[in-house]
């Protein structure tokens, strides 16, 4: 294993390990650049993984404290666990559930599909769905996504097969086991899916894609990389020129280090990823390092979410197999006469007993939440995903007073649903009744939104910098050697899960910083 020196200041440093993180520094190491990974979180491996719900979040999920605000329901329900991401070398990828879906052409130009939509801070990319084929293209054959490359889809679940029946009793068109990153035959020296469930607790047999088993050993076998584990971000450090040139963080024995940088790039979600920008504030930079437009940590999206499960009078066990193989994506369109704009996916889920009692209805009691899990083997569950709207009032802050076991301000997250969210939200529960209605179910219902694990924008793509963080490259306007490179550089969210549109942008960023770094322009 590489080991670089504090003082190397030729190394470029990633804070963050995940989907962004994990890829970006593997491609660099494949190229022959000197990279160091920054990771918050233990490094777990696969057979360190736990089949138990709570077992598992305990060992995964970011924990540290943070601050809500808003009419969001997850601030009612869940006030200091706003999102639900992972805290380990991986980091979320371990805890995604799989699916790859490109954006749309129309997503990538959302100021001029939508219009001025009152409220809405609406930008387009200043990419486009042509220019991010190719990369889409090398994302899925890294990845192994299913249904592309020849790849086959995923068996069908239970679960899937009442979504299937009720939705094309609807009328619906696109449903199928879904475009996934998990192997639906052996692969990249992984086995294929064995339908255990538990995709959201890390994947025990290794056939879920994640930079954990898939990236990161390969860019280690490079001697180009080294990850460091319980290694946490404080602040970034720049010269007289506002150039980056060093990551203060915390040892695993809370000691401070420093890291040198030839270049850096923040890739630790777009909650963590603000907040570092903003602690980062200096004389040069006193609103947050590369904040001159202001619009670092502003434009949090989270997608629209929710989810509706029916029961039906014989057992489904929906929680027999993959938990996200299954979609339907003719909702997904841009069509403003379902009352607004933009569109969504409905996409199967389960979850354990466990994680069903406490998302189910958080605080509720009584008969009516009883029975539903009473009724829990007869279950069948789907989530919605949908396109929210950026707002520059939804945005990440540094909390005044709560402070991390670090002494930093933690972050601070307000969201307030658009009212083009709410109306695409109860469209979604009101078509995902009529489903489970379609095939029998005897008792329908739609769950609140549970903490977020898709978090995106808060330092968005912009062409010109006063209205953004970084241009087309993840490169930030404001600091020439300083990227971001996880979902907090998107301008909108779309209606698409967004992994895959992260690990496509950090093999594109990855070409681009090895250019520029052969070039000496950074």
């Amino acid at each position: 294993m590489a080991k670089f020196d504090l003082n190397d200041d030729s190394v470029v440093v990633i804070v963050g390990s995940g989907a962004g993180g994990g890829t970006l520094g593997t491609d660099l190491a494949r190229a022959g650049i000197k990279t160091v990974i920054l990771e918050a979180g233990a490094r777990y491996e696969t057979e360190d993984f736990v089949n138990d719900e709570w077992s598992s979040f305990m060992q995964l999920a970011w924990k540290d404290p943070r601050s809500t605000s808003g009419n969001w329901r997850v601030h009612k329900d869940f006030p200091g666990l706003p999102a639900w991401i992972v805290k380990a070398v991986g980091g979320s990828t371990i805890h995604w559930a799989g699916a790859s879906l490109r954006f749309q052409e129309h997503e990538f130009r959302g100021r001029t599909t939508y219009g001025d939509v009152a409220g809405a801070n609406l930008l387009d990319w200043p990419v486009t769905l042509a220019e991010m084929e190719p990369w889409y293209e090398k994302a899925e054959f890294r990845m192994g996504t299913t249904r592309t490359n020849g790849i086959p889809g995923l068996p069908g679940n239970n679960n899937y097969k009442v979504l299937e029946a009720g939705a094309k009793k609807l009328g619906y068109k696109e449903v199928h086991t879904g475009r996934m990153s998990i192997n639906s035959q052996p692969r990249d020296g992984r086995g294929s899916c064995q339908q255990i469930g538990f995709c959201f607790q890390g994947c025990k047999s290794g056939a879920k894609w994640s930079t954990l088993v898939a990236e990161i050993p390969k860019g280690e076998a490079t001697g180009n990389l080294e990850v460091r584990p319980e290694s946490q971000a404080v602040k970034i450090e720049h010269d007289a020129s506002g150039k980056a040139t060093a990551v203060v963080y915390a040892d695993k024995d809370g000691k401070l280090q420093r890291q040198k940088a030839r270049v850096v790039a923040v890739a630790c979600n777009s909650i963590e990823s603000p907040r570092l920008l903003l602690n980062s504030a200096s004389s040069m930079f006193p609103d947050g390092l590369a904040n001159s437009s202001g619009q670092v940590g502003r434009n949090y999206m989270r997608h629209t979410t929710g989810s509706v499960y029916g029961i039906f009078e014989k057992p489904v066990h929906m929680f027999r197999g993959t938990t996200m193989a299954g979609i339907v994506q003719d909702e997904a369109r841009h069509d403003t006469k379902r009352g607004f704009v933009a569109g969504y996916e409905l996409e199967t889920l389960s979850l354990g007993l466990p994680f069903m009692a406490a998302f189910l209805n958080p605080g509720a009691w009584g008969r009516e939440f009883t029975s539903a899990l009473d009724g829990y083997e007869n279950m069948a569950g789907m989530w919605i995903v949908g396109e929210d709207m950026p707002q520059e009032t939804n945005r990440i802050t540094l909390d005044p007073a709560l402070k991390d076991h670090l002494g930093m301000p933690v972050a601070s997250v307000h969201f307030d649903d658009h009212p083009n969210d709410i109306a695409m939200r109860n469209h979604a529960y009101g078509q995902g009744r009529a489903i489970y209605e379609a095939v029998g179910a005897v008792r329908t219902f739609p769950t609140p939104p549970y903490p977020s694990t898709h978090n995106l924008g808060t330092n968005r793509m912009s062409e010109k910098a006063r209205d953004g963080v970084v241009n087309k490259w993840g490169q930030t306007h404001d600091v020439k050697n300083l990227f971001i490179s996880d979902g907090s550089q998107f301008t909108t969210g779309a209606a698409e899960n967004p992994t895959l549109t992260i690990v496509a942008l950090a093999t594109r960023q990855a070409a681009t910083i090895a250019g520029m770094m052969a070039r000496n322009e950074i």
